[in-house]
């Protein structure tokens, strides 16, 4: 409760005495008795207006959304008393939530409810633990309210965005119209499994002609394959500090993520087994390789929540887990970034834990900002500065990937909103050519 201002009436008192118009006590003394009457009536508006008590509120919340993709909070006021109420709520919202809005109110019927709801649309990922919530209960007069806090616990996830999931599906579907590319490829080095016997057809291969067959048959017939399934795909995601660094606006783990939804969604569906290891100086999370539609959803929970760490990477420890967990030939996906000096010091050491025995693949995301000072011409000293150290972050990241293939992985190197894609086509080329 706050007393009227009496401001204008001291200065109204002060302008009468000096004229000598009004008695100055008498006209103080007027004064005080308003803010003593005001203050009464305010005293027993509080005293009548119910306590935020009788007040229920819920609030429901999907369990889930997505960076970028529109969603909806609702609210939902149950009066408990007897009387209509004046009510207003405010809800407790990150301000990344972006809610159109966050409070609301209205006159509640005894016994009745009053409802309200809020787009939202959320801009980054992680878990928003969602507790205090505010209400007020205005008095009878309208000129003084009570108001308590309470706590409706509720965790909102907000996953990454999955921006390649079309060329993804683009991906599956082609890859099973041309049955991974056996049509072209089959039969090409190890891996492939025996699928059926048919007529020979003019762009056949005469080698794949299974002579005992033909024999019975009278006609040739040749043998087809397909690429094996229930091949397994491990992906590796640093969390470490270096991919901390921002690559058009957002951390490099951020697009990485984005290339771990394409492969899983793309492997699984295929019929391989996708799995996930997330680490940084620790295992952070860990998802066993599973196959079918439903696999991408576990990735995606073990991975919405992880912020970059500032610790260096454990490439040993990380492996070390990989490898006491998954024993066959496996698929490796390693994101990380090609910065020379860790890869010198940590990866390269780290490398014949599993070398030879399984396929490695390093994917990381190349700023397309120092490429264009590379390449730019300098207008002034600073843009020559820029240049020269542009050049050198290129020439560290060309030593890293060199060094990295010579020791047999397979490197990508690729600006955002290419990784994922070229990690795909990189998966189904070795998948077509019976490397897994």
């Amino acid at each position: 409760m706050m007393p009227v201002p009496t401001w204008r009436l001291a200065v109204l008192a002060l302008v009468a005495s000096l004229f000598g118009l009004v008695s100055p006590w008498s006209l103080w003394l007027t004064v005080v008795a308003i803010n003593v009457a005001v203050l009464c009536v305010l005293l027993v508006d509080w005293v009548l207006a119910p306590r935020p008590g009788r007040v229920e509120v819920r609030r429901n919340l999907p369990g889930a959304l997505t960076v970028g993709h529109a969603g909806e909070v609702s609210w939902t006021v149950t009066n408990q008393s007897s009387r209509d109420l004046t009510v207003a709520v405010a809800d407790q919202l990150a301000p990344s939530l972006q809610a159109t809005d966050r409070r609301f109110g209205g006159k509640v019927p005894a016994y009745g409810t009053l409802g309200a709801t809020a787009a939202l649309l959320p801009r980054r990922r992680g878990a928003f633990a969602i507790t205090d919530v505010a209400v007020r209960v205005q008095g009878p007069l309208g000129l003084a309210a009570r108001q308590e806090t309470r706590q409706l616990p509720t965790l909102l996830r907000v996953h990454p965005p999955f921006r390649a999931r079309q060329e993804a599906e683009l991906r599956i579907r082609k890859a099973r119209v041309l049955d991974v590319g056996l049509r072209a490829t089959r039969g090409h080095g190890g891996g492939t499994d025996f699928d059926q016997l048919r007529e020979y057809q003019r762009d056949d291969e005469s080698r794949r002609i299974d002579w005992a067959a033909t024999a019975r048959a009278q006609r040739p017939i040749v043998r087809t394959y397909r690429a094996e399934r229930n091949q397994v795909v491990i992906q590796l995601l640093d969390n470490s500090r270096v991919m901390a660094g921002r690559v058009d606006g957002v951390p490099r783990v951020e697009h990485a993520m984005d290339a771990v939804m394409m492969l899983t969604t793309v492997a699984a569906h295929l019929g391989d087994k996708a799995g996930l290891v997330a680490f940084d100086s620790q295992v952070r999370a860990v998802v066993p390789p599973a196959a079918g539609k439903g696999q991408l959803g576990p990735v995606t929970e073990a991975v919405f929540d992880l912020q970059p760490s500032l610790a260096a990477a454990d490439y040993r420890g990380a492996f070390v887990h990989t490898l006491a967990r998954f024993q066959r030939r496996t698929m490796l996906v390693l994101f990380t970034d090609l910065v020379e000096h860790a890869v010198v010091e940590t990866l390269l050491p780290a490398l014949p834990l599993i070398a030879g025995q399984h396929v490695l693949v390093v994917a990381a995301v190349q700023d397309p900002d120092v490429v264009r000072w590379a390449n730019e011409k300098p207008q002034d000293s600073v843009d020559t500065y820029r240049q020269a150290a542009a050049i050198e972050t290129l020439e560290d990241r060309a030593r890293a990937t060199a060094k990295l293939r010579s020791l047999g992985a397979v490197v990508i190197d690729a600006p955002p909103g290419e990784l994922a894609n070229r990690l795909a086509d990189t998966y189904l080329g070795i998948k077509a050519r019976g490397g897994l």
